[in-house]
């Protein structure tokens, strides 16, 4: 058993690592081409006779990169050493134990049929006694290394044991260790070659221990190079996955939109309502198809590079210090692929599709296509004078499920209730509220009001249900509660920032306690997003805070434009994730709209103009809705 398992390995071995990718093989005298890939010299050779085309220049069949055919032929190219031993090991190895199980293992060495019971590591064969008493005598064999017999198997040798303490021989001087390495002619030398070929000025030539380590430091420079450089292509991968997902959602979006016009206009508008939506379908694919084909390219840049990497590792962590000196041109060569690596930059902008439909009018289309994203200021309302509806400082806006809007007003001290066109409704009872900030809506049409140290509870009716405390009571190590933003996700888990406390207090629908997420800049204003993340904003530090319901941080930005610093205040997220922040430039005094990606990278301005923002949100229908002081303001896309 304990043989055939181990046959088993030594043939997963085989088949993974060994075998020729041309012939599917063992190596037979493998050799190395540019690329740092390995064949057989005699595939190598009917490779070369099919590429008659450049009989200079060889292709590799795995990644079709060209080699130069040395003056000398295929022969000349580099041989792969360590490939040579372990092939010739795992032989060794599987005759032994095939063998072992069957007739007795004869010498090697002599044809006089003795059992072995040793075996000679420099000649690389079983010896009976005879001749490991002559081994022993002769000054030729004196300091071979003999390994004798225990039991019924043989000790194992490695590759390394093969090679250690023996450098390679010079070529052209015999009996001549490789000792120097030539960096100007990028070879290795003996010192006959170091006072004959090597000794005028522009030679510069060191020896084998003090060439490999530096060798080995550029190498470990230029891989993490890498590792920085695959990071930045994996953020722009996740980049284009995420406008990919945010297409896909603002393209649903859209066709919804569609389907909504067509069922008011059904019977004159169904036919011109399909063409619209395919051509929205249209435009997602050949987004999408862009996307996907950029996306690609990084990915195989990222693959392509990461085989030459994996296979420059394979060679510094097996290949001896005189072969990695012999094949540093082309290892430093391969490593020059990271200066041709061209990350592909993500068109954020054409991640958006929307919609913008008309009155059914005959002859005309059901809709116009949306390619870009841009708003435009549809409604404005709450500057009504000596009226109920008069707005003085709005905090925050939320909707009601009836479409309705609801905002906080903190100078008043109030709940406002107004409908879809800006028409005062009604209040909120005062008698429940004594300093309102943030609102939210949960999707069975509860009103959550942040009010003082309590989050209180409106039922669809507007009457109060019940309060809760975030705090719970005021533990000891905890600064006074003061809770500002209120923020629903889609499982009606609620998110609140306790400005206080410095820290966000994650419920159930029910008020009870989740979790805690303490971070210092905590401020007032406070949105979720996709994937569980928590975004929230810090006015006296200019920065954007996302981090997880765990409270990992996903990325911390300086809000800026135009380079100028931009505090910023109210923020929400829109259905794929992506985020909408109200900033103040303190440089000009003009407040307005910034637009950034889930992963926080800055699309652009949403729009500018506003006085004293606060919150903002979207209405069901994609709308954005922003409070500025004494009004509420409702952007379309256009």
């Amino acid at each position: 058993m304990a043989v055939a398992s181990v046959k088993s390995v030594l043939g997963t071995i085989s088949r993974g690592h060994l075998e020729c990718p041309i012939c599917c093989c063992r190596y037979t005298d493998p050799k190395i081409l540019d690329c740092l890939h390995s064949f057989c010299l005699n595939c190598l050779e009917e490779l070369t006779g099919r590429q008659q085309a450049k009989a200079d220049h060889i292709t590799c069949p795995v990644c079709r990169q060209e080699t130069a055919v040395p003056d000398t032929g295929l022969q000349g190219l580099p041989t792969c050493f360590f490939l040579s031993s372990l092939v010739d090991e795992i032989n060794k190895q599987e005759r032994l134990l095939g063998k072992a199980s069957g007739d007795r293992l004869t010498c090697e060495e002599c044809d006089e049929g003795l059992e072995a019971v040793s075996r000679c590591v420099d000649c690389n064969k079983v010896i009976c006694i005879k001749c490991q008493e002559a081994h022993e005598r002769l000054k030729s064999m004196k300091n071979h290394r003999i390994v004798r017999q225990l039991g019924q198997m043989w000790p194992e040798i490695t590759p390394a044991d093969l090679r250690k303490d023996a450098a390679p021989l010079c070529t052209k001087h015999k009996n001549q260790e490789l000792c120097f390495y030539c960096e100007t002619c990028q070879t290795l030398a003996c010192g006959k070659c170091a006072a004959l070929d090597h000794r005028t000025a522009e030679h510069e030539y060191r020896d084998v221990a003090d060439a490999i380590r530096s060798f080995r430091e550029d190498v470990d420079k230029i891989l993490e190079q890498w590792e920085q450089s695959k990071e930045e292509f994996r953020t722009a991968d996740d980049s284009f996955q995420h406008a990919r997902n945010r297409l896909g959602i603002m393209a649903d979006r859209a066709c919804r939109d569609i389907t909504a016009k067509e069922e008011e206009e059904i019977a004159k508008i169904k036919n011109k309502s399909r063409l619209l939506r395919d051509k929205v379908r249209q435009i997602k694919e050949q987004r999408d198809k862009k996307f996907e084909g950029d996306q690609k390219s990084n990915r195989d840049q990222i693959n392509r590079a990461e085989q030459i990497v994996a296979t420059v590792n394979d060679l510094m962590q097996q290949a001896d210090d005189f072969e990695l000196l012999d094949l540093k041109p082309k290892v430093m060569h391969n490593l020059q692929f990271q200066k041709g690596l061209e990350l592909g930059e993500v068109k954020h902008d054409l991640s958006f599709i929307g919609v913008k439909c008309h009155d059914v009018v005959k002859k005309l289309d059901i809709g116009e296509i949306l390619p870009e994203e841009k708003w435009q200021l549809n409604l404005e309302f709450g500057r009504e004078e000596w009226e109920d509806g008069e707005m003085h400082c709005v905090a925050d806006v939320a909707f009601l499920s009836s479409g309705d809007i609801s905002a906080t007003d903190t100078k008043k001290e109030q709940v406002m209730i107004f409908n879809s066109t800006g028409e005062y409704i009604t209040i909120v009872s005062r008698r429940e509220l004594e300093k309102p900030q943030g609102i939210a809506t949960t999707s069975d049409d509860l009103l959550l009001v942040c009010d003082g140290k309590h989050v209180k509870v409106f039922d669809s009716s507007l009457e109060f249900v019940r309060q809760f405390s975030p705090a719970q009571e005021d533990t000891e190590g905890y600064a006074e509660s003061d809770l500002g933003g209120i923020a629903v996700d889609k499982e009606n888990r609620i998110a609140v920032a306790d400005y206080g406390r410095k820290l966000i207090s994650l419920h159930n629908l029910d008020g009870s306690l989740i979790s805690i997420i303490e971070h210092h800049l905590v401020d007032w204003d406070l949105a979720v997003g996709v994937q569980e993340r928590l975004i929230f904003t810090n006015y006296d530090e200019n920065v954007l805070i996302c981090t997880t319901y765990a409270g990992k941080e996903i990325f911390t930005i300086s809000t800026l434009f135009d380079g100028e610093p931009a505090r910023p205040l109210g923020v929400c997220c829109d259905e794929a994730g992506d985020i909408y922040v109200v900033v103040d430039t303190m440089a000009t005094r003009v407040s307005r709209v910034l637009h950034y990606t889930g992963e926080g990278v800055f699309v652009g301005q949403v729009t500018y103009g506003l006085n004293f923002p606060g919150g903002l949100t979207f209405s069901p229908s994609g709308d954005l809705v922003v409070v500025d002081m004494n009004s509420v303001r409702i952007y379309q896309q256009v």
